[in-house]
């Protein structure tokens, strides 16, 4: 952060604001954000074999995924409602660790970014394979979520060291 940053979400006087972007021109914009979820050797087992009860694990948090970064206006106060272009969902497996890193790349065209988009929609998909999977594990972590790379508008480019 500059030294010059501000916080737009807050007027003179300190009170919360939508931000007004209004004056903004649509750029193509992507924010791939990341996190990760981790567990017992045998939920991690049960659901690569595919035998959670509840059913696909990682296809039903791949939809809750994509689901949630077209409702992060519903969830988040002040953000804007985004009509979203681009929404990606890929999961890792890591049978070393017994854990599954959630990747999001969302997309649009439009006046403001889409990196809450992208975070929302990792946070989604590993709760969801959390609450498939709690019966098995309730032990499970959900860790490191962070954005990795966010493209477009006036700020640029920017991408995690």
């Amino acid at each position: 952060m500059t030294s010059d940053a501000t916080f737009t979400h807050f007027d003179d006087s300190g009170n919360a604001r939508m931000v007004d972007v209004s004056q903004k021109q649509d750029t193509t914009r992507q924010a791939t954000a990341t996190g990760r979820i981790s567990m017992t050797p045998e939920c991690y087992k049960l659901i690569q074999k595919g035998s959670i009860k509840k059913g696909d694990v990682l296809g039903v948090a791949r939809l809750a995924g994509i689901m949630a970064s077209k409702k992060v206006d519903d969830l988040i106060p002040l953000t804007h409602p985004l009509p979203i272009t681009k929404a990606d969902i890929e999961f890792v497996m890591d049978d070393s660790s017994s854990s599954i890193t959630v990747n999001a790349t969302v997309g649009i065209t439009g006046k403001t970014g889409v990196e809450m988009e992208a975070l929302t929609a990792v946070s989604i998909a590993a709760l969801t394979i959390y609450d498939m999977c709690k019966a098995v594990d309730k032990s499970m972590l959900i860790s490191n979520i962070c954005l990795l790379k966010k493209s477009g508008g006036k700020s640029g480019t920017y991408t995690r060291n």
